[in-house]
């Protein structure tokens, strides 16, 4: 009986082959789902996951993209129903599929969100998807210049460099002289709310010494950018009392962006274990900073309170006027 199926299964792929010769990408294309339903039910994961990627990558090739999404997806659902673990090779075989897939596809979307959820599987560190699976989407987009998919990819990876490089390329495009310390902020609070402490250093990093536009430093002639260095510096040591002097000094700085206080207290409660109550809408920053001001109080209860960390004190006199 195997040796029958053996012959069942070479008889289609003749089939398949004979199909793409003759252009009719149609019969080819329903020829892979019969062999995908007869290995799903014989349980040949193995088999099946190499068949329905050649089979994805060879429709592709042919400009057969909604096609090749479907064999695409049907490959992602043979890794989720057997439960094959996440490696490099499989990921940049998935990473290599979403790439010829046209953006413009609609099924592309669906097969990347299905294939970032298998890639987090049996993990709760990497519950939004695998960091090099996400690193290679964000190039991916980065190519196709849609900066906004790609930053958002860069952010669950572990490329901090990758990403500032693309920011200073999307800064110098699009971006506003006034902004260019925005664009870089925004990005390692992000990195920062999601616990990503490393990248977040990278990123500030490649980003300042990378932009043309940027003084030598630091320290920074642009406080927005003294402030992501001290808070960095801050996060590292695990210095709440520096990090509460930082958001009264630079108040001003924060508040160019109402998304930057809901970041704050994110990080106050990723590295410096701060709880509280939701502040009200109004007034959210002075009672975002009254509770910084508590935990600290809390923090210090029973130990000699220090001065402002020394760290601050060189540069943050100097940025009176922001």
């Amino acid at each position: 009986m195997a040796t029958k199926s053996m012959y069942g299964v070479d008889r289609v792929l003749s089939k398949i082959e004979l199909s793409i010769s003759a252009g009719n990408f149609y019969e080819a294309h329903q020829l892979y789902r019969t062999l995908y339903f007869r290995y799903l039910g014989q349980k040949k994961y193995a088999e099946l996951i190499d068949l329905l990627y050649d089979g994805a990558i060879l429709l592709l090739h042919h400009n057969q993209h909604t096609s090749g999404a479907d064999l695409a997806i049907l490959l992602v659902d043979v890794l989720t129903k057997s439960e094959t673990e996440s490696s490099v090779d499989l990921i940049e075989k998935l990473s290599r599929l979403f790439e010829s897939i046209r953006f413009e596809i609609p099924e592309r979307e669906t097969y990347l969100s299905n294939a970032l959820q298998w890639s987090a599987r049996g993990t709760q560190e990497h519950k939004y998807g695998h960091p090099y699976f996400h690193q290679n989407i964000a190039r991916i987009f980065w190519r196709e210049k849609n900066y906004t998919s790609a930053r958002y990819h860069f952010l669950y990876s572990n490329d901090g460099s990758g990403c500032a490089t693309m920011l200073v390329e999307l800064h110098k495009k699009r971006g506003s002289a006034s902004e260019i310390d925005l664009f870089i902020a925004h990005t390692v609070l992000q990195y920062l709310s999601l616990e990503n402490k490393r990248s977040a250093t990278e990123a500030f990093q490649s980003y300042t010494t990378q932009h043309p536009n940027i003084n030598t430093g630091p320290p920074f002639d642009l406080p927005l950018l003294n402030f992501i260095w001290f808070l960095l510096e801050a996060v590292e040591r695990g210095e709440l009392e520096a990090f509460v002097v930082l958001c009264e000094k630079y108040e001003p700085s924060i508040k160019r962006d109402s998304r930057y206080i809901e970041y704050l207290d994110k990080i106050a409660q990723n590295f410096f274990g701060v709880t509280y109550p939701k502040p009200k809408a109004q007034g959210v920053f002075d009672n975002l900073l009254q509770s910084f001001m508590s935990a600290l109080d809390d923090s210090v209860e029973d130990s000699e309170r220090c001065p402002a960390s020394s760290f601050t004190s060189h540069k943050m006199d100097t940025d009176e006027n922001y």
